[in-house]
Parts: structure tokens; C-alpha cells; sequence
């Protein structure tokens, strides 16, 4: 096999251009040469860099040019090296060798980019990816390529800028990404091979009990339950009304291992919504167990006919798990695969389906194949790089889709270690699992931050590497409280159930190895991060429909392998939210020119009052300045938009301070709020007072709860 694939090569155009790569490594000089081959070449480079022997032996023979940064007249610049892109030659810009995370698409500085871009010169994008940075060690192939190279659109010279250029590279490098072979393989078997790598290393340790049950059991159990599984129904999906723990993993790798689709249920979702998703996935068995039962007494649970009751299924069949255990050990993982069927199993077929949390309406089924959840976990395996026997917490509930990609497959593709709870609400004795099992990684929001504040010590999260938020906005003042308190700071991601779910993590950034070392930052507060590999972002105008460029307030639009296909049997809202591959999240923002994506607002979270959009989270952000509240332990205010005759809509302001739903503190709080800048239009007309704001067990505010209480 080759040692580099190339694509997109019928994008090259045929007059000269200024070919800007993401990134340049010592193995790429001769697959560019052979790119333009037949065309001259000239290398541009940095005036700073200082090249080493093997590289002026790499571009000896063509020209070469330098550039800086520094210089006060690029356009003069670009002028003169408009003559080595006459007779259609190529202008090659090699980066200076930076400092970067796994899979970082652009290793070229901001500044950097902005003088290129002022050259005035067309522009040709080319993405670089190296299929085995940043893959799982079970993944490992030694048939990958070295590297994928992908030419991106042409940019024309009254169009180049840092935004434009990003755009055009990061759909070049989703389209490289998507080429890995990885994603062409099925989740049910990876987790197989996964299981056996780290048989007696990996483990799951239930924080319920303080159980331990090694990877090789999980395992063999898994199977046999699957065997069960597939005797009782013939349905394709089955229910699960489980919370995170030893019977929850089991319970969904048995389920996948059956060739079916597990469907994590909402259990404090309401009896309608619960009962829409049964409906909506045709479900006929349902996988929990009896003390859960019994602690949810208001759940809509079916017959007791068609509960698959964990503790009354597993005993009798002890002797087959044995047995199993046994087997699991010398056979490979195709082979017990294909002993269960599941070897084959198309990588675009259905492998979960998560429902939507109903914040802002019914439920709706989200259907994921095998290669959307794939490709999220190498993404964020890539940009983690968590190493093997590490350890992982997993409180987040598994119909949460963080929690069921994240919390459950992760672990064992990467041989993490699985710590888990049932609940991420008591961080009272998350602490002490985390304190206890020396656990590295906690996924959680901000809502369930705030419980850690009140109620841990901080010597108790000493051995935590990494926190990562996602679900709502992560206040500055709580990411500053809590890095005070516990010595680390929480980093802000973002994802959506559509997206598998994560397609944004800001992570700490790295340290330079000397002085003079570039180092691409992978952290900037107030934003949730850049996009993980092989994601592409677009953005268009709110009111509109019309594109902008990406440093522009807008619509967000998402690609990549993690996208899904559409809602379950809702072809019209899919169509409503596909369109050619890229989904529109819902989300406004915008992509600074480091590519880091800034949130402004869900779409549904605007206001449109007399023609102008109010963002309700920008306001409630200015109403805790205006008011000094504390955002460290609770969350006391919500921004919520009512109909109203004569402007569309009304702002309402949900607030749990005691006395604050006067007439009078309504207009005190107007003129702080002017003070500060916010338009007279965007200010609340009413104050409800609430005993608490509404918040949903993901961790999410709670829409329609804020919205049924303002209406009163």
C-alpha cells in the first residue's frame, strides 16, 4: 500500500496559486512535489524558521522565498511573488514546525495566516491527516497510510482571510478523516476485541457497591445475555431503564453483542415522553432490574412479561458464562464475532438510538450507525490521548448521550478503567470514589459542578488530570472558583445527541519544550474549544438563510462522520436540519481566528421582539454582573420568552431570589442592565418568582418547565 493517498487533485486549478497545507512533515515534501509534478516550485518559508539539514536537503532543487510576519506591507510582498506563480507554477508555504494536539488540522499561527492571506494571491488549501496519530492501540493497522492529503476549494484573492481559509481547510480535512478505516468497522465487534485486549487489566468498578468485575467477565457475561436477549425478542431494538453501573454496561454491550440496538430510556422524563419514545422505537422487552422497580414506582413500566429483570436472568446461567470466560480467551475476536452473528454488520447500519431530552418539545429519535459513533470516540480519543489503565468516571446517565458514547464504549476501546455511580447528583460520594480509585478523567456539567463546590474537600479530586463540562454554558466565574478551590480547571466542550455527541473540547494547553517552540493553543476561555478532527463547520445568516464566513455571528452548520442520517421515522424534521451531509445544530456563534467556536445562543434560547433577535443567554449572563450573584453553587436566574400581542414576544425573568418579583425591582434592574450597554428592547418586562429554576437530570435547563412557569 501506499505510504500516502491522495484526493481532491481534480480541484487543483490550472493557473498558479499559493498552496497553503495545514500542516508540512518531512513526509510530505515528495507527495507535493509529485501533486504538482511538471510544475515549478517554489517554498515559501518564515524568515524565523530555521530549518535543519534534512529539510534543505528535502526542498533542495526548486526556488525558495521567505516571508514575515512582521511585515508591515504584505500586499508589496505579495507583488513581487506574484512572479513565481506566473506560467502556472505553485507557491508551497511550509509552517514552521509547531507544537500541536493529535489531529490538529492548521499548525499555522494566526498572525501568520493573516499575512498570507493579505498576499493577494489565490489561495489553495490542502489538509493533512496521519491515519494512525491518535487511534486506538486495538485499532492499530499496519496497512494505514502514513498520510491523507486532500486539496480543498481554491480561494480567491478578494476572499482570503483567516476565516475563509479555515473553513475551506477544515472541510478538506473532514473529508481526509472520513477516509480512515476505522469507521468502516462495527461497534459490537471493536468492543469484543476491546474486552479481550484488556481482559483481566480493564475493569469496571461499580461505586454502588464498590464491586469489581474485570473486562474478561464483563465480557462473557455480555454474551450469554445476549444469547438470552435474542431468544426473547425479535424485535431490532430493546429497552434498557438502567442508571449507570455494572448491570448498565453490561445491559447495553449484551444488547449490541445480540445484533440489536440498545435504546437507553429517560427515566425522569415524564409517563408521556417515556411513553412516546417506547412507542417511536417499537419496543417489546425492557432490561433493569427489580430495586429499580420499585425506586421508580411512577414509570411507565410495561408488563412484568416483557422486563428482562438482570438479577432473575444471570444466576441460572452461570455455568454458560463459565464457560464462555473460558472460550473468550483463546478465541480471537472475529471469531466471536461471527459465532454471534455480528462480524458483518454494516458500519452505516442503526447501532444506538438515543431520544432528545423533550427541553423544548417531544422527544425525537436519534438514530446513530456504527461509524457516527465510531468516529466520535477516535475524535475524542484523538484530541484526549488518555493512556491505557487510566481511570474514567462515569455519573452522567446513560440515556444522556454523553454518557452512553462517552462513559460506556470509551473505556474499553481505550482500556480505561470505569468508575461508576448512579447518580452524578450526590458528589458527596462521587468525591470519595474519585478520592478513593484515583480516578483521572470527570465528565460533568455545570450545574452538577456547583455540588462539588458545596460539599468536597479539595484534597478529595487531588488525582483528577482532566475536567470537562458540556450540556450548558460553563460560567467564568464557576471555571475560576472551582480551579481556586481544586487546583484544576474545568475545560468547556459541546456536542448534541445529532453529533454522537461531542464536536468541541477546549483541553489545557501544552508546554513548550524550549524557548522558541511554537505551540498551537488548545484552550480559550469563553469558548468550547476547537473542533475535534474531522468535523467541518459552516455558518449562515439567522434571518436570511444566506452563508457567512465563519467569524461571523451565525447559524452553526456541522459535518463529519459523526453526523447522523436523521430522526427516526421523521423524514420532514430531518429535512428540516440535513441538508448534503451538514446538520444545522440549532446554535448560534461564531469561529475566532485561533478556531476556537464561541456560542452566543440556541436559536430556540433567542427572542424575536419588534424584528431583533434577543439572546436570552447573553442576557442572563449581564443580569448576574448586574446583580453580583453567586453562579458558584446554584443557578438563580432563567431568561424566558412568552407571547405577546404587541411585540411577538415578552421577556420574562424566572428568579429565586427572595423579593425580587417587584414592580420596582423590575425597573431597578432595567437601568443597571441600560448601564451596562443592553438595549432598553432586550430588558425584562416581568419578574416571576420561582422556588428553584427548572433543570433536567442531564443537567440541562429545562424549557419547558421555565416556560410553563412564567405563563403561570
Amino acid at each position: 500500500m501506499s505510504l500516502y493517498h491522495t484526493i481532491g487533485q481534480d480541484r487543483i486549478p490550472a493557473t498558479g496559486a499559493l498552496v497553503i497545507p495545514g500542516l508540512v512533515t518531512l513526509g510530505e515534501i515528495p507527495v507535493l512535489r509529485k501533486l504538482f509534478h511538471g510544475r515549478p516550485i517554489t517554498w515559501l518559508i518564515e524568515e524565523k524558521s530555521k530549518l535543519s539539514p534534512e529539510w534543505e536537503r528535502a526542498i533542495q532543487g526548486d526556488a525558495g522565498a521567505m516571508i514575515s510576519d512582521e511585515d508591515k506591507d504584505p500586499q508589496a510582498a505579495g507583488r513581487q511573488l506574484l512572479q513565481f506563480i506566473e506560467k502556472n507554477a505553485v507557491i508551497i508555504y511550509l509552517a514552521a514546525q509547531a507544537k500541536a494536539r493529535a489531529a490538529t488540522p492548521c499548525h499555522i499561527p494566526p498572525k501568520t495566516l493573516k499575512t498570507l492571506c493579505k498576499l493577494g494571491l489565490p489561495i489553495l488549501p490542502i489538509a493533512v491527516d496521519h491515519p494512525k496519530e491518535g487511534n486506538f492501540s486495538i485499532g492499530a493497522d499496519s496497512s494505514l497510510p502514513q498520510g491523507v492529503l486532500c486539496v480543498g476549494a481554491s480561494i480567491e484573492p478578494n476572499r482570503a482571510s483567516i476565516a475563509t481559509y479555515r473553513e475551506k481547510l477544515l472541510i478538506a480535512f473532514e473529508e481526509a478523516y472520513s477516509q480512515r478505516s476505522f469507521l468502516q468497522q462495527n461497534l459490537g465487534t471493536l468492543l469484543i476485541r476491546g474486552l479481550k485486549t484488556y481482559g483481566k487489566k480493564g475493569k469496571i468498578i461499580d461505586g454502588a457497591d464498590d464491586s469489581e468485575l474485570t473486562y474478561d467477565k464483563v465480557l462473557a457475561t455480555a454474551i450469554v445475555l445476549s444469547q438470552y436477549i435474542k431468544a426473547e425478542t425479535d424485535q431490532p431494538r430493546v429497552g434498557i431503564v438502567l442508571p449507570p453501573g455494572r448491570a448498565g454496561l453490561i445491559a447495553n454491550i449484551a444488547v449490541i453483542l445480540a445484533g440489536k440496538v440498545p435504546v437507553n430510556l429517560n427515566f425522569t422524563a415524564s409517563q408521556e415522553a417515556v411513553r412516546s419514545s417506547m412507542r417511536q422505537a417499537g419496543l417489546d422487552r425492557f432490561i433493569t432490574v427489580d430495586p429499580f422497580v420499585r425506586k421508580f414506582p411512577s414509570f411507565p413500566w410495561p408488563p412484568n412479561r416483557d422486563l428482562i429483570l438482570v438479577e432473575r436472568v444471570l444466576p441460572p446461567l452461570k455455568g454458560k458464562i463459565g464457560l464462555w470466560l473460558m472460550l473468550s480467551r483463546f478465541l480471537p475476536a472475529t471469531a466471536i464475532a461471527a459465532k454471534l452473528g455480528i462480524l458483518k454488520k454494516p458500519a452505516d447500519q442503526e447501532a444506538v438510538l438515543l431520544f432528545t431530552s423533550g427541553s423544548s418539545g417531544e422527544p425525537k429519535g436519534v438514530s446513530l450507525t456504527h461509524r457516527n459513533v465510531l468516529a466520535n470516540e477516535i475524535q475524542f480519543h484523538s484530541r484526549l490521548n488518555m493512556q491505557r489503565g487510566q481511570k474514567i468516571l462515569g455519573c452522567l446517565p446513560l440515556f444522556h448521550s454523553f454518557g452512553c458514547t462517552v462513559t460506556l464504549w470509551y473505556p474499553i476501546l481505550a482500556g480505561l478503567d470505569l468508575v461508576t455511580y448512579t447518580s452524578p447528583v450526590d458528589t458527596k460520594r462521587l468525591a470519595e470514589l474519585i478520592h478513593q480509585r484515583k480516578v483521572n478523567l470527570l465528565l460533568s456539567t455545570p450545574t452538577f459542578l456547583r455540588g462539588f463546590m458545596k460539599r468536597v474537600e479539595p484534597e478529595q479530586l487531588a488525582s483528577l488530570t482532566l475536567v470537562v463540562t458540556g450540556a450548558e454554558k460553563l460560567p467564568d466565574s464557576l471555571a475560576t472558583a472551582f480551579e481556586e478551590k481544586f487546583n484544576i480547571r474545568p475545560q468547556e466542550g459541546y456536542g448534541l445527541t445529532e453529533t454522537s455527541p461531542a464536536t468541541n473540547v477546549n483541553l489545557p494547553n501544552l508546554t513548550p519544550s524550549h524557548d522558541d517552540e511554537i505551540v498551537i493553543p488548545s484552550s480559550r476561555t469563553g469558548s468550547v474549544g476547537q473542533l475535534l478532527p474531522g468535523i467541518a463547520i459552516k455558518m449562515t445568516n439567522a434571518a436570511t438563510e444566506k452563508p457567512v464566513d465563519i467569524d461571523q455571528q451565525g447559524l452553526i452548520w456541522l459535518r463529519g462522520a459523526n453526523v447522523f442520517n436523521g430522526y427516526l421515522n421523521q423524514p420532514k424534521k430531518s429535512e428540516e436540519v440535513l441538508n448534503n451531509g451538514w446538520f444545522l445544530t440549532g446554535d448560534v456563534g461564531r469561529v475566532d481566528d485561533e478556531g476556537f467556536l464561541r456560542i452566543e445562543g440556541r436559536i430556540s434560547r433567542f427572542s424575536k421582539i419588534g424584528g431583533e433577535m434577543v439572546p436570552h443567554e447573553t442576557l442572563e449572563s449581564s443580569i448576574n454582573r448586574c446583580l453580583a450573584l453567586d453562579q458558584e453553587t446554584e443557578r438563580k436566574i432563567a431568561i424566558v420568552g412568552v407571547p405577546d400581542a404587541a411585540k411577538g414576544e415578552a421577556i420574562i425573568l424566572l428568579s429565586t431570589i427572595a423579593g425580587m418579583a417587584l414592580e420596582q425591582e423590575c425597573i431597578d434592574l432595567r437601568y443597571k442592565l441600560m448601564d451596562e450597554g443592553i438595549p432598553s428592547l432586550w430588558c425584562p418586562k416581568r419578574i416571576v418568582k420561582v422556588n428553584e429554576i427548572p433543570i433536567l437530570a442531564s443537567g440541562k435547563l429545562d424549557i419547558k418547565g421555565c416556560e410553563q412557569l412564567a405563563k403561570g
